[in-house]
């Protein structure tokens, strides 16, 4: 669970400081509610509703409904208008087929490898089945501008990934991404917990799952390719009437999951809270992740120092913990390196220019010496 959390928090969108802080934002509100343990409420400020903790329902739509709306109402503009597909224009050719072909079985081992990792987001993997195409192309010029592979290789790693997300998801309880975070709140909500003994314990729910990867991948067929169209003409409603449909819609299932307008009103709230922290370039997807896992984590810490008499050594006296924690260090070991690397980088092409570190040679030459040193650099 501590290496789901750091993985979310460090490999999100963005900074990984603001990957952290939003987890610690999401664990501060997992703690909402009454302690197990000692019966005691914590940060419910007066609410009885807000003792049997925050609505997962409430969370999840406000951060990633509300929010995105409110960060798109200005958007008035028609999306793919005057545009016309034929079922016979999506069938690629030979050619096409041939061109994607290695990028596509690229991409799906990316996103197998990625998708076994708890906590990597899909913006993680697309990103580097797309640096990957354009490392190994022989005309990189050409990504950025349209290229097939460009395109082939990292959707069918973020398909891939989709997949294999339910991996950790469901042996370890710990979620890939903000989706799988919302699949484990619904599974621990109806009582199921996941974990090695989920086969053998829940069979149906297990290989049901395993079914609806085939129906949903067949289903997907059928209603997308031959209704490409329709899917285009709905991107062409305005957005004025969009916003409000959707605003009720959200209401209108928030509402039936406990009958409450006080969950309305969390969704509202969470929704402002999302849309301030996106337009300050923060990802709230980490949010989501800390929420599931932070009362996961509390619980089976506290359990587990019960048990070990407070000796914090139980944590790397097993080969499986240790091997965890020492993930997890070298995670955020990672992350530093790249982060000073980063620096570096930047400040090196400032000390080209000003000719600095030239003590033997000449202005002319040591700027010269400077910024192949930085194209060395910028090619490591």
């Amino acid at each position: 669970m501590l290496l789901g959390l750091l993985a979310g928090g460090t490999m999100s969108k963005g900074s990984p400081l603001k990957g952290i802080a939003m987890t610690a934002f999401g664990l501060l509100i997992g703690v909402v509610g009454t302690d197990v343990n000692s019966g005691v409420e914590r940060f419910t400020f007066g609410f009885l509703q807000l003792s049997d903790r925050v609505e997962l329902v409430a969370l999840a739509l406000g951060l990633f409904g509300i929010a995105d709306f409110l960060c798109n109402v200005n958007r008035m503009q028609l999306i793919g208008s005057g545009t016309k597909l034929r079922l016979r224009d999506m069938r690629p050719s030979k050619n096409e087929v041939r061109q994607s072909f290695w990028p596509m079985v690229r991409g799906t081992l990316v996103g197998t490898l990625f998708g076994a990792m708890p906590g990597t987001g899909p913006t993680i993997t697309t990103f580097i089945a797309y640096a990957l195409e354009k490392k190994i192309s022989k005309t990189p010029e050409r990504f950025g501008h349209g290229a097939l592979e460009g395109v082939a290789s990292p959707e069918a790693a973020s398909h891939s990934k989709i997949q294999v997300d339910f991996i950790p998801t469901m042996s370890l309880g710990i979620p890939g991404d903000a989706l799988m975070a919302l699949m484990l709140g619904a599974l621990l909500i109806q009582g199921i917990q996941p974990g090695p003994q989920l086969i053998s314990e829940h069979a149906d729910i297990f290989w049901g799952l395993i079914a609806s990867f085939w129906i949903g991948n067949v289903l997907l067929i059928i209603l997308n390719v031959p209704l490409i169209g329709i899917w285009v003409k709905l991107l062409q409603v305005p957005y004025r009437y969009m916003f409000p449909s959707a605003l009720f819609f959200i209401a209108v299932g928030v509402f039936s999951t406990n009958n409450s307008l006080f969950d309305v009103g969390e969704t509202l709230v969470f929704g402002l809270i999302g849309a301030l922290l996106i337009a300050l370039r923060f990802s709230v997807a980490p949010i989501l992740l800390g929420y599931v896992l932070g009362p996961l984590v509390e619980e089976n810490f506290r359990r587990a120092m019960l048990l070990s008499d407070g000796d914090l050594a139980v944590f790397i006296q097993s080969p499986i913990a240790a091997t965890f924690m020492l993930t997890s260090a070298l995670l955020v070991l990672a992350q530093v390196y790249f982060a000073l690397g980063a620096r570096k980088r930047e400040y090196l092409p400032a000390n080209a220019q000003s000719g600095i570190g030239a003590d033997d040679a000449g202005p002319s030459d040591s700027r010269s010496a400077s910024l192949e040193h930085t194209t060395e650099m910028s090619r490591l």
